[in-house]
């Protein structure tokens, strides 16, 4: 079982979103979807298609940092200050595991990375089409719905 959904929108998207100065509920939305599709919203943080929640893999890393936040050293300023002082350094690709703000911050800048116009938060075919586009080419728009089904509605108890 991952990490419940309103608990990681309101204590590790959302205050990571705030703080690069992204926020907005589309972001945040598309954020969740991401993480349920991926991982279960972390059920399995680690797989053959990369590292923690987003399941980013050790290249697109090194690949945003050197094409993309190398150009901006102001947000990549920004994006350094949510990892590990220490642990960084000696393993930045463990920081996409274990350090939820680092790792959705670094799943905003792939999501940035492709310029892409945000559809509204409760449109799940626009989402899952920027999380296809971003993170998994090969996967299907039911695959995010799906995922988004399973792990983000909460299921009402019946009453007795």
């Amino acid at each position: 079982m991952g990490i419940a959904a309103n608990e990681l929108s309101q204590y590790v998207i959302r205050p990571t979103l705030l703080y690069l100065g992204r926020h907005c509920a589309s972001a945040e939305a598309l954020l969740l979807g991401v993480a349920a599709s991926q991982s279960a919203l972390g059920a399995a943080l680690h797989d053959r298609r990369g590292h923690g929640l987003y399941r980013i893999g050790e290249t697109r890393h090194q690949l945003l940092w050197d094409d993309f936040l190398a150009r901006d050293p102001e947000l990549a300023s920004l994006v350094r200050g949510l990892a590990s002082q220490h642990a960084f350094l000696g393993g930045p690709h463990l920081e996409l595991t274990v350090n939820l703000r680092y790792a959705t911050a670094i799943a905003w800048m792939l999501i940035e990375k492709q310029a892409t116009a945000l559809p509204a938060a409760d449109d799940l075919l626009g989402l899952a089409r920027i999380w296809r586009q971003t993170f998994h080419p090969q996967g299907r728009l039911r695959d995010f719905t799906q995922a988004w089904q399973a792990c983000i509605i909460q299921k009402v108890p019946e009453a007795s």
